[in-house]
């Protein structure tokens, strides 16, 4: 699988896994946990969890799906709500999560959307923790272009690794200048719901014309163009979420899907890039 190198130098899967919603259902997780070592099996070695998910629920998943594989072939990623982003909490936050994956220490730790703590102060525990060897890196979730810009006058060490937002083909308003703005500072996308969450807009694009037609062309499923879209730049993780271990390896065969300059382009004419600054998307 391609590999996407962050601004540390390391390198990660172009896909990994997302866990929103695991670990909800007893009934299924069997086939959650299959679906999860599945895909570490396949080269989707990069996990994506946080405390918000299940209260914690999906980091146990996770634990006990890795418990078996060599934690340095694992690159994991959690996330601290905003409440506990700061010089009170932070650390706790951290050490329950790192008690619930069964490890030490976190590759990457993102502050998962903006709260009422000063960016300044959680800046300062992120790198606290990252001086005490909790965590590897860090990074951070559903910023806005005005929000980064103030964080890179705190991340004097540049030390900020990605900016994990909602991006699909049908939302694609980050193009317009927090991608780009992010793309000058080396600052990768981690893209989360790269196949839409649910609803109407899901719906509409997994039966649009264009990309049935594109999927028909390389044998594949709209999903699966989606996701070959999704990091067709080369500097984009896509973290899809599924508790199927055959959509694990779907969602893996996408990676090695490459687009035609004209199938992109029938992709922008179905859903326009963006020609003026939106607010994030959320669904």
């Amino acid at each position: 699988m391609n590999q996407v190198t962050l601004l540390n130098g390391r390198s990660v899967p172009s896909i990994g896994q997302g866990t929103w919603y695991l670990g909800d259902d007893p009934s299924v997780r069997k086939n959650e946990l299959a679906a999860l070592r599945t895909g570490i099996e396949a080269g989707m070695t990069l996990i994506d969890t946080a405390e918000m998910y299940g209260s914690g629920r999906s980091e146990n998943l996770v634990g006990e799906a890795i418990a078996s594989y060599d934690r340095d072939s694992l690159f994991l990623v959690s996330k601290v709500l905003p409440q506990n982003a700061g010089r009170k909490r932070m650390r706790t936050a951290c050490e329950n999560s790192l008690r619930r994956l069964g490890v030490e220490q976190l590759d990457l730790y993102l502050y998962h959307w903006r709260g009422s703590i000063p960016l300044r102060e959680s800046v300062e525990e992120l790198e606290r923790l990252k001086n005490a060897g909790l965590i590897r890196d860090w990074g951070v979730s559903n910023l806005d272009i005005d929000d980064m810009e103030e964080l890179a006058d705190y991340d004097v060490k540049k030390h900020c690794q990605v900016n994990q937002v909602l991006y699909h083909t049908g939302s694609r308003g980050i193009e317009f200048s927090l991608l780009p703005w992010m793309r000058e500072r080396n600052i990768r996308l981690m893209s989360y719901c790269p196949l839409a969450q649910a609803g109407t807009l899901k719906q509409g694009l997994m039966r649009n014309k264009t990309l049935l037609e594109i999927a028909n062309a390389h044998s594949a499923t709209v999903s699966q163009i989606m996701l070959a879209w999704n990091i067709r730049g080369g500097d984009t993780i896509a973290i899809p979420r599924t508790g199927k271990a055959e959509h694990t390896l779907e969602n893996r065969a996408a990676a090695d899907i490459v687009l035609t300059e004209a199938e992109l382009q029938a992709i922008d004419r179905a859903y326009a890039p963006p020609t003026r600054k939106t607010w994030l998307d959320m669904q």
